[in-house]
């Protein structure tokens, strides 16, 4: 909701977030498909356990997530139906503020969890690790970071996260957070370690142990300001892959990026 990559909802001037809600879906892979629909107020329906974005719906039963997707994949046309089921290992309470003033907050509520995947294509069903989390803001974030690179890994018993950012003022933000099922426990970060440049050459970088050169193993989504990817570190002695994402707002914020970003992000107003 107030989907922060829409070029409809920064066309809009931002004033109603209700208006550009979306659910986005994005498979890796040979034949991966993307879905990311910016639909209007009349799309969405929140209630205490249940979230509907237009035909998918989200549902909380008070110890696992059920995401039911019925979403056009985009520009193939291919109709992407389904469900990801995500058990939580641990709900945590914490928000940790990315920039002094609070204007962006970032929410793990579950860093570790269980989750099961059944698409409706051959060889889209499988299990495995995950998690959930959420970024909240009221301001624009190319207003408040220049840019970031985030990190995600399972580590044993639990998670660790890296969170590393310029903000506009030019101050720098570093984050390494261990996770142990609902426990929470803020460490010194390893040493910043260098990361090849992605295909649209945005600069990355992660943490790993002193020594350790980090390495891609798969890439999952490359843009001209956004790049996610599977790499692969050492925390602690403990070798991992997990969910890496670099950031450029910079970029984002050029004129010329959002009518590309239209074609990837169809906008549909109505709903019966």
């Amino acid at each position: 909701m107030g989907s922060v990559f829409s070029p409809w909802y920064a066309w809009s001037g931002r004033r109603n977030p209700a208006d550009h809600c979306c659910l986005n879906v994005a498979t890796c892979g040979p034949g991966g498909r993307w879905t990311m629909t910016d639909r209007g107020a009349a799309a969405l329906a929140v209630a205490a356990r249940t979230l509907r974005i237009g035909p998918s719906t989200m549902n909380w039963d008070g110890a696992r997530l059920r995401v039911e997707i019925d979403e056009l994949a985009w520009p193939h046309l291919h109709r992407l139906r389904g469900e990801v089921i995500l058990t939580p290992e641990g709900i945590t309470a914490v928000e940790l503020p990315l920039t002094p003033a609070g204007t962006h907050v970032w929410r793990p509520f579950a860093p570790s969890a269980r989750i099961e995947v059944r698409l409706d294509r051959p060889g889209w069903t499988w299990s495995g690790h995950g998690y959930l989390d959420a970024n909240f803001g009221t301001r624009a974030l190319e207003a408040d970071f220049r840019r970031w690179t985030w990190g995600r890994f399972p580590t044993r018993g639990g998670a660790t996260v890296f969170y590393d950012a310029t903000r506009a003022d030019g101050s720098e933000l570093a984050l390494a957070i261990r996770f142990r099922g609902d426990s929470v426990e803020v460490i010194a970060p390893p040493p910043v370690a260098r990361l090849p440049r992605s295909l649209w050459r945005l600069r990355r970088t992660t943490r790993a142990d002193p020594g350790y050169r980090p390495a891609q193993v798969m890439a999952m989504l490359d843009a001209p300001f956004y790049c996610r990817a599977a790499v692969r570190t050492r925390i602690a002695g403990e070798e991992t892959v997990g969910v890496h994402e670099a950031l450029d707002l910079g970029r984002f914020a050029r004129p010329w990026l959002k009518p590309m970003l239209a074609l990837k992000v169809p906008r549909r107003a109505a709903w019966p």
